[in-house]
Order: C-alpha cells, then structure tokens, then sequence
C-alpha cells in the first residue's frame, strides 16, 4: 500500500530542450540514457516546483513548455507526469549531458520506449511551433516574452535581472514572476476559458488604480500584461487580523466606488449576476441538478429529491426577491476572492485574479471572503463579527444598519446559488461530463439546502 508521505508527492519525467532546439539533456547510465526525473509535491504548482526541483536536482534552469501526451504505449508505463521544458540556463551536473537530437538512436538509451518518447514529443513540439493559439509551447518564447518587458520597463528606470520564477504553466496560460534591478513585475497571460480575465483586468486597473496592480506593458495577442509587482502581505500569509478587517474595509470602498461604473465593467466582459439574471437561471439551474441528482453513482453523500429541491428553488426565489426589495444597488464582485488573491499593505488593499469579475449585490463577495476567513482562521464569532462590522463602515452613510442586517441575513443562501450559475461551466455540456464538475454542483445544491434551512431556524417568517 501507497504511504501518505509517497501519496503527497508525485515523480515527473522531464524532457528538456536545449535554448536552440538542438540539444535534449539526459540522464548518463551503464545502460544507456535516460530522462530525467524529478520528484514534486502532488497539489501544489506544478511549474513552480517542477522548475524549482530540475534546478536544485540537475543544475538546469529551464521554463515548462507543455506536459506530454505519451501514452503507456509510447515508452509511460509507469504513468508518471512527462513535461516538455526548455532550459534557460544550466549549470552541469556530472549524471547528465546535453545530447545532439540528431546523433540519437533507439540503440542510444537504457530502453527503446524512451526514444519513442523523445520522438513524440519533438512531433508536439512541432504542432505548437505555428500555432496561435498555444504560444507558450513554443520554443524561444521566454526570450521573446523577457525582450517585450525590458523594453516595457526601460522608460521606468529598470532592467530584467536573469532570475526569474514560473508559477503557472499551459499552451496558452502564464504566469512569471521577473526581478529587475528594482521592484519584480508579473508577466501573466490567459487562454480559454478565462480570455475574459484580460479585458476586464485592463479595465478594472484603469477605472479603479488604487486596489489593482499598475499595468506596465499588455501584448494583446498573448492576452498577456505586465504589472508591477505589489509591496504588502498576502492574505493568505496574514497572521494579524487587522490585515483581515483592512481588506473587508477596502473591498466595500472599492464596491462604493464601482457604483457608477457597471455598464463599463459588464462590457469588459464580467459577469452579470444583476437579480433579474440570477432569477432567469433558476428554472435551468435546478432542472440540471435535479439530473445530477439522479444520476449521482453512490451515496453517501445524500442525494436531494425532486421535491426537496422544489422547495429549495421556491426558497432561492424568496431570498432573491427579498434582497431586491431591499434595494440595495448592484456594484463590482469578485467570485474568486479568496485570501491569496488580496495583498494588504497599510495604505491600500490590491485586488488581484479578475477572471471571475462580476456586477451584482455588493454582500456576495463579503459572503465568500467570509467563507475563506473561517476555514483559514477558524470559527470565531467575534472577529467574524468585528470583520462585517469594518465591511459595514464604508456603507453606513449610504445603508441603514436594519437594512444593512437583513441583507447580511439573506445573503449565504442567494451567494452560493450565484456562484453557482456565476460561471458558465453548468451551461457547458462538456465540462459536464467531468465527475468531478458533476459532484461539484450537487454539493453546491447541498449546501444551498443547508444555508436554507438555517436561514429559517433563524427568521421562520420571512419564508413562507
């Protein structure tokens, strides 16, 4: 049996390139060579500890490219994780050497399978070189990509250090970190299905500068940006709950200053999560968990029935209508706000990752950063209290206190189904097909439930 310690880590085959595509680097042994391998931990990023571990292992600073589609057939009978890289810089080690491609035979390595890898894998290469769509597969694009920033950052006074970290790694997603001679800068670029995080994030930096990171350079065709990188604490790193209560207090400043501006922000391409669309998603919303339900393979967990969820829909439909009638105007969201996406300094707060940018009642977002503090912090009714008390400041002038708390109390349960219907995955029949996307939204039906049930354990008359 599998220990705990070999499940929380994961061995990945790496097949890196030289920078001018000649070279591959291998493992040298008796019996012929060999990939190498590294090994990373199993949930955390994968370029960032893969690139880190091909450094500290084999002395070799290289940029992921692409994971492989080698199949058990083509030389992955172990199943191990197989990336495509490029190197960026090596420092030799004496278990490996830089290999002509061309001098290479099936007769050159410890197994012939490894051959076939090699084989396949320059093939994909080959695909994504005249691809649009995947310019981050491509060799020579780091080079490409450090040439526009320098020159981004040049009339700023700075220039590119060598070091550099990727965090995120896809065909058409990144996302590196730069040094400079001063403050980093962040290059990040987005592909489908998240194309919209780039308009929006442009908008959203130019309509609202204090709580976005400054955007320094944008390459539309990689939908990429450059920022600057942002002094403070990531929320996710707090340890003084005064960071907590800045950030709630900041993102109602920013909500109130978004007030004007929603038409903008919706033609960006955020997400409209108005009460008039969010009633409009109810009917097909249900209808869709309702066959979820049906068809989900086991239990546990508890299925709801299709009269259970008769009455959750009425429910969904109360708590909307009842936070429209309070009245309380529509402003910028964020769907995705969870700690590490805010970094607190004592000045401001900065708001990061806009792929998930909404227009709706303002109480969603506080909802989630809610949810994230008590499964980061804990379950703590006083500091939870004192956080919707710092939220709450920066409405007062504009909300009554009563009114102010009858939403709060209506807003767990209309939260979730608008985080539900917020993306388009339940509208996205191949996304579908995903188990796990399938068991996600049942237990969003789940836990709807619960915060409906509660909800009338707290206030039986506002329900009828």
């Amino acid at each position: 049996m599998e220990s705990q310690e070999q499940s929380e880590r994961q061995t990945c085959r790496v097949i890196v390139f030289g920078r001018d595509g000649g070279d591959v680097l291998l493992k040298v042994t008796e019996a012929g060579f060999v990939f190498p391998c590294v090994e990373i931990p199993r949930w955390e990023r994968l370029a960032e500890n893969l690139t880190a571990a091909l450094r500290r292992d084999w002395g070799c600073d290289a940029i992921c490219l692409f994971t492989a589609n080698v199949s058990s057939q083509v030389g992955n009978a172990d199943g191990h994780h197989c990336e495509v890289m490029e190197c960026w810089h090596d420092q030799h080690t004496g278990e490996t050497d830089w290999k002509r491609i061309g001098s290479l035979t099936a007769d050159s390595f410890r197994d012939e399978a490894e051959f076939q890898t090699l084989t396949q894998c320059l093939q994909e290469l080959d695909g994504y070189e005249h691809d649009p769509s995947s310019p981050f597969a491509q060799r020579g694009w780091i080079a490409r990509a450090r040439a526009w920033a320098a020159e981004a950052i040049r009339p700023l006074g700075l220039e590119l250090e060598p070091s550099f970290r990727q965090f995120n790694a896809s065909s058409s997603f990144s996302l590196i970190r730069l040094e400079t001679n001063g403050p980093a800068v962040w290059f990040k670029a987005v592909g489908e299905p998240n194309l919209r995080e780039f308009p929006i994030t442009l908008e959203l930096a130019e309509l609202f500068p204090g709580f976005l990171p400054e955007i320094l350079g944008t390459k539309s065709e990689w939908n990429a940006w450059l920022s600057r990188e942002v002094e403070g604490t990531n929320l996710g790193e707090a340890s003084d709950f005064a960071q907590w209560k800045k950030a709630a207090t900041d993102l109602a400043r920013l909500q109130l200053e978004s007030l004007s501006k929603s038409d903008s922000i919706l033609s960006s391409g955020a997400h409209d999560l108005s009460t008039e669309k969010l009633v409009a998603s109810i009917d097909p919303l249900f209808d869709l968990v309702a066959r979820l339900m049906e068809e989900q393979p086991k239990v546990p967990p508890p299925t709801l029935s299709r009269q259970e969820l008769s009455l959750l829909k009425l429910r969904v439909e109360d708590s909307l209508a009842l936070l429209q009638d309070l009245g309380i105007p529509n402003t910028l969201g964020h769907l995705d706000l969870n700690p590490w996406n805010i970094v607190v300094s004592v000045d401001r707060c900065v708001f990061l990752d806009w792929a998930e940018a909404c227009v709706g009642h303002p109480f969603f977002s506080l909802e989630y950063l809610l949810q994230h503090f008590r499964r980061q912090v804990g379950a703590d009714a006083v500091r939870e209290s004192e956080l919707v008390d710092a939220y709450e400041a920066p409405w007062r002038p504009l909300l009554p206190d009563d009114l102010t708390s009858e939403a709060l109390a209506l807003t767990p349960l209309s939260a979730v189904f608008a985080y539900a219907v917020g993306t388009s995955a339940w509208k996205d029949e191949e996304r579908l097909r995903d188990p796990k996307t399938r068991a996600y939204f049942r237990s969003l039906a789940r836990r709807m439930n619960r915060e409906a049930i509660q909800f009338i354990e707290r206030r039986p008359a506002c329900l009828s």
